[in-house]
């Protein structure tokens, strides 16, 4: 008969501590593996946290910078249309308290005056409507870019064709008011920077999502270049489309002009 090979108790002492060796390895393995790559994903989502605040502090300060320029501009044309002329309003009108002044003098300061004051009205009124046109405030956003249009038309020797399919509700008049600067800011590149000739705009709501296309015919840009999407103006858009919690996609070939689709 064959003899049958018992484990003695070392050999079974052994074997479990040997077992529970090689699943305290495995385990130490895959804490040390879950850890590090934790780790890793925490240090990702930090880097993503980074990125996020980068780019919303880039967003605060170009909309600072804007409108800081925005108050300078405003305040060099106060002084140059608004005061230089009141100033020489009041030279003439202590020139009519001279003695000994004939009929035609009295007459020649008195048009002098009026003139000035008729300049400066009309300067002081544009000034007004550049910072907010009077018929965006009472008609709302589709006659304020009516109107926007055309003002380019008539100085910028430039063509616009508008359309709009969306009943725009009064109560967002705080919202159009971004879109309007958008629209602003990107007519004022295509005249300045595109050369355009012709402007495209039109407002249509697609899937429930307000929707705006604006094209130009200008010399376009290489829009694989991002630097070519970091202006100053361009950031001053991604603001307000950041705002809108809406999208933008832009694209642009050389002498092809751009076409820009914005959500909001």
């Amino acid at each position: 008969m064959m003899k049958t090979h018992a484990i003695s108790e070392k050999e079974l002492v052994a074997i479990i501590l040997y077992i529970s060796l090689f699943f305290i390895v495995v385990a130490v393995v895959l804490i040390v593996f879950f850890y590090f790559s934790r780790k890793k994903i925490i240090q990702q989502e930090l880097e993503k946290l980074d990125l996020i605040l980068q780019y919303q502090k880039e967003q605060l300060h170009a909309i600072i910078f804007t409108q800081e320029e925005e108050r300078k501009r405003i305040a060099q044309d106060l002084h140059d249309d608004i005061s230089s002329k009141l100033n020489i309003v009041s030279l003439n009108t202590h020139l009519l308290t001279s003695p000994n002044l004939t009929e035609a003098e009295t007459a020649e300061i008195t048009g002098n005056i009026i003139a000035l004051t008729t300049k400066a009205l009309d300067n002081s009124r544009k000034i007004a409507h550049n910072l907010l046109p009077p018929v965006f405030e009472k008609f709302g956003l589709s006659a304020g870019i009516e109107e926007l249009c055309e003002e380019f038309e008539s100085s910028k020797s430039v063509k616009t064709y508008y359309k709009n399919d969306i009943d725009f509700d009064e109560k967002d008049i705080d919202r159009h008011l971004h879109v309007f600067r958008i629209l602003q800011e990107l007519m004022n590149n295509s005249i300045r920077h595109g050369k355009a000739s012709e402007i495209w705009i039109s407002f249509a709501n697609k899937d429930g999502i307000n929707t705006c296309d604006y094209i130009d015919n200008g010399i376009g840009f290489n829009c694989s270049n991002t630097e070519n999407q970091k202006g100053l103006g361009m950031k001053n858009i991604d603001s307000r489309i950041s705002f809108l919690q809406g999208t933008i996609e832009i694209n642009s070939e050389i002498n092809k002009g751009i076409v820009v689709n914005f959500t909001f």
